[in-house]
């Protein structure tokens, strides 16, 4: 249990940083919430691979992984919309 959960944070942060670097332009997000982004995208991306049976494969599972990053490319995409339309980023409101 505790090794799913410290999985799951690694692979959050791999994922969520690596969303961001993809989403072109500036995100004015924080570390806490890529991570956020990150863990969410994972954790999705693994229950969309299990469903479709792409989790269980010998070796490495390219398919779960690529799911994964791309739901944290579109997840850290629309959050960054979410906060440029409200006009604040990571800091509080826009001066």
């Amino acid at each position: 249990m505790i090794g799913a959960i410290v999985s799951a944070i690694v692979i959050g942060a791999i994922v969520g940083a690596l969303g961001r670097l993809i989403v072109p332009g500036k995100q004015n997000m924080s570390i806490g919430l890529t991570l956020i982004v990150g863990i969410v995208a994972a954790l999705l991306g693994t229950l969309i691979a299990h469903v479709f049976g792409w989790a269980d494969t010998r070796g490495i599972d390219w398919l779960e992984h690529i799911l994964q990053l791309a739901l944290a490319v579109l997840g850290v995409w629309l959050v960054a919309r979410m906060q440029a339309s409200r006009g604040t980023g990571s800091s509080g409101p826009a001066v």
